[in-house]
């Protein structure tokens, strides 16, 4: 069930935890009506309502095809945004990556990006807002993060190509790229709390942080801006 809506369908990938679920529940306090997706099923409240995650892998074309059709035709609603937030991290080196591992980063950070925001725009023919996550790392360089950062870095690039292809439609592109943020996938790592006290400002942060910034992409205040890509890592990058 989703929240009544003034806004359109805001499509949110990666939405059963972290980012994409504090994403998904900043957007329906703001107005959205929210397609949730994920490879995970799971419920969550939001201002007394339930938001069910419908079950799909970004990395396959026909199933976010199907899924936004058949919600866009259940609420003859257009998509009005789109946040790319799905995303995976798994550590990588020179020495020990694999084919396989890279074609399953790549494909879930870049074409899982790509297969979503085709889909979604066929939903958009009066404009709309596609908000990309990156990362710091596409940026600064983490040990380990081999591939990742290559993957993201990527999704900057492909932000800048998205948003000048898709200019003529008024569809603006932009990406956020966060530093450390508290979800429970950075906490298994192991490694966030004892890199937290080299940011800057002293802490990681939280999801919600992050989330406001997809709303305020998708705003009025930010009609004006395409292809650019807001670093959000408490001072991380510039270490």
């Amino acid at each position: 069930m989703m929240l009544a809506s003034n806004l359109g369908i805001a499509i949110v990938t990666g939405a059963a935890s972290g980012m994409g679920r504090s994403a998904s529940e900043a957007l329906v306090k703001e107005g959205w009506d929210v397609l949730a997706l994920d490879r995970v099923a799971t419920e969550f409240e939001v201002a007394g309502e339930t938001i069910r995650t419908v079950e799909v892998d970004v990395t396959n074309r026909d199933q976010v095809r199907d899924a936004i059709a058949e919600y866009a035709a259940s609420t003859s609603k257009e998509v009005g945004l789109l946040a790319n937030v799905a995303g995976i991290y798994p550590p990588s080196t020179l020495a020990d990556f694999t084919e396989d591992l890279y074609r399953r980063i790549f494909d879930v950070n870049v074409l899982g990006i790509l297969n979503t925001t085709a889909e979604a725009v066929a939903h958009m023919p009066n404009g709309g807002v596609v908000v990309n996550f990156a990362s710091v790392d596409a940026f600064a360089v983490s040990p380990g993060q081999l591939l990742y950062g290559a993957s993201k870095a990527a999704v900057v690039m492909l932000t800048k190509e998205l948003a000048l292809e898709l200019a003529p439609r008024g569809i603006r592109v932009n990406a956020i790229a966060p530093g450390w943020v508290n979800t429970p996938g950075n906490a298994a790592t192991g490694r966030m709390e004892a890199t937290s006290a080299g940011i800057p400002l002293g802490r990681v942060a939280e999801p919600e942080e992050i989330a406001r910034w997809v709303a305020i992409l998708a705003s009025p205040d930010a009609s004006f801006m395409t292809g650019e890509t807001i670093v959000l890592s408490g001072g991380d990058v510039l270490r």
